[in-house]
């Protein structure tokens, strides 16, 4: 999630005469700007205003509406006033004045055709555009109509709806096919709405019109509801799929410009800034793939490999460690972690729940499907426990909300859930005697600690173990070595931590890329500790600075892993 600093009055030009209206607004700034509500206390620390001062400003936007403050549990909120206004601002709002000069903007940088679109009934209307394309572009007239399944502004708009809202939207007619590469299998076509929901943007290839690509992604109101899509188009010979997925970040932070960050997602799309200078350490890139999201790695005891996937692709892989050989399968929907089965092949963990995977043909089917009711969510991660139990995480699809939960499936595909109001369900994994379970929330940078009852299959006593400064990055996959270690990749920060078993940093290994996201042990003696890493929304100017992203790294641990543990089912 983004946490932008607010720069205090004393750093911005204020009028003479200002001053006391400048400290009221800044902190409204602070207040809305904060993760958490704040206590009183909280306020005096990050604005250094006094007592007396904050106490009377306070009061008068409490008197106004503009803060509201929480009797419960002695926090102030923005008030219900704001909501009002904010009303007021976008009953009048120009969507297409407020993206003209945006609008030109990518026209310029990408030399290719943008267009702003919203939804007309059941269809894509085009309501401004630029062209750059030259004779060899894709122009798009002004009030042209368009259809929704198999344009980029369409699947973004339809991706970001609600489920009845989109229902509602594709129930008129079948859906045409205008291409070869026109997706018309409804089931099909939810996955790559999935997909898009996941990424932030939609990519349509050929599927209106061939030799044409586009990527779009959505505005959205004060509600976070899509009120309109902006893309780029262009032919395939100039946008790559790299070149999409790279424009695709552009835009979302475009659409957040255009709405003035109003409503805008929970979506980190700005990476921490490398703070320390990378030095040479022992992680090397040993595949460097240029993944989207690269995560779930397992060490395959049998075979010797290492497995893991790419979500946002999606595709499962297969690396032999020893010939750097790097074997993919592209599956039909989002995966999120393979694990090992004890009778032989594959499980993994999808936006379908959890499905056999057969590695040679990319065949799915379906074993069980805890959230088949929860339609936007998706599995993030998974680990099997010592009795072949799988454990498992789950998210908002967006990472909008905290829908996520935590289950546990059993070899006789029966499940239970274990916790719930997790917003980014994240790493998992257990202390070497089995007592101690590890699991991290992303959003709120924190990695729990429970106590484990291995027979039972049952948590209790939560607790935080670490927790991560949001300006340092985020918690996202972790493993647990021989010596009790617990080894964490740090998304946005550039790095690794190792933690103590009394949860103190032990050690940080800095990585030449900001987005690590997943760390497991292999190799023959399992002291190698492989390092999975990603470059979704990364821009241009920080990949050039980290090509690296989305590879594959390895290095040497100081402590073995522990065995892998494969599912009983």
């Amino acid at each position: 999630m983004d946490n932008p600093r607010v720069a205090p009055p004393e750093e911005r030009e204020v009028p003479t005469g200002a001053a006391a209206l400048a400290k009221g607004l800044y902190l409204l700034d602070v207040i809305g700007e904060h993760p958490t509500p704040l206590r009183f206390k909280d306020l005096q620390a990050a604005t250094k205003l006094s007592k007396g001062t904050l106490a009377r400003m306070l009061n008068t936007l409490v008197l106004f509406r503009l803060v509201r403050h929480e009797e419960s549990d002695n926090t102030y909120r923005l008030g219900h006033r704001l909501f009002e206004l904010a009303h007021r601002v976008w009953e009048s709002f120009d969507l297409r004045g407020a993206a003209a000069p945006i609008v030109e903007r990518l026209a310029d940088e990408t030399r290719e055709t943008v267009a702003l679109c919203s939804i007309d009934g059941h269809e894509v209307l085009y309501i401004d555009q630029k062209s750059r394309g030259g004779a060899f572009g894709f122009r798009i007239e002004i009030g042209r109509r368009a259809p929704l399944h198999c344009t980029a502004g369409g699947k973004a708009l339809l991706a970001f709806a609600s489920p009845h809202e989109r229902r509602a939207m594709l129930e008129v007619g079948s859906l045409e096919r205008f291409t070869n590469r026109t997706i018309v299998d409804e089931d099909a076509l939810m996955a790559d709405l999935a997909l898009a929901r996941a990424r932030g943007y939609a990519i349509s290839l050929e599927e209106h019109v061939s030799g044409v690509v586009s990527v779009a992604a959505p505005i959205f109101d004060h509600t976070g509801r899509g009120i309109a899509a902006i893309g780029v188009f262009g032919p395939s010979s100039r946008l790559s799929n790299d070149r999409l997925h790279t424009t695709g970040r552009d835009l979302m932070a475009a659409a957040r410009q255009i709405s003035g960050n109003v409503g805008a997602m929970p979506m980190n799309i700005n990476p921490q800034s490398r703070t320390l200078a990378y030095s040479q350490s022992d992680a090397e890139c040993v595949l460097p793939w240029g993944a989207h999201l690269a995560e779930g790695p397992v060490w395959h005891p049998h075979e010797k490999r290492l497995y893991w996937v790419d979500i946002l692709a999606p595709s499962a892989h297969r690396f032999d460690p020893i010939t750097r050989v790097n074997e993919e399968v592209v599956l039909p929907r989002l995966v999120s972690a393979i694990v090992p089965r004890r009778g032989g092949g594959l499980a993994a963990l999808t936006q379908s729940g959890l499905e056999a995977l057969d590695f040679s043909s990319g065949k799915l089917e379906s074993i069980v499907d805890p959230e088949a009711d929860v339609p936007d969510n998706r599995f993030n991660d998974g680990k099997c426990d010592r009795l072949g139990r799988l454990w498992g995480g789950t998210m908002r699809l967006d990472a909008s909300r905290a829908t996520g939960a935590l289950y546990a499936i059993d070899g006789q595909k029966s499940w239970r859930r274990m916790a719930s109001g997790f917003t980014v369900a994240n790493g998992l994994d257990w202390s070497p005697d089995g007592r101690t379970f590890y699991f991290a929330d992303s959003a709120p940078g924190r990695v729990y600690a429970y106590d484990f009852d291995l027979a039972t299959g049952t948590i209790d006593n939560r607790r935080v173990f670490a927790t991560v400064d949001a300006q340092d990055g985020r918690p996202d996959g972790l493993a647990v070595d021989s010596e009790g270690f617990l080894w964490c990749a740090i998304w946005d920060g550039w790095c690794v931590r190792r933690y103590a078993p009394d949860g103190q940093l032990e050690r940080e290994v800095r990585l030449p890329v900001p987005r690590p996201t997943s760390v497991a042990f292999g190799g023959e003696d399992l002291k190698t500790l492989f390092i999975t890493t990603a470059r979704i929304r990364l821009p241009s100017r920080v990949l050039s600075e980290a090509p690296f992203s989305g590879g594959l790294f390895a290095m040497p641990a100081p402590a073995a892993g522990l065995p892998v543990s494969e599912f009983a089912g």
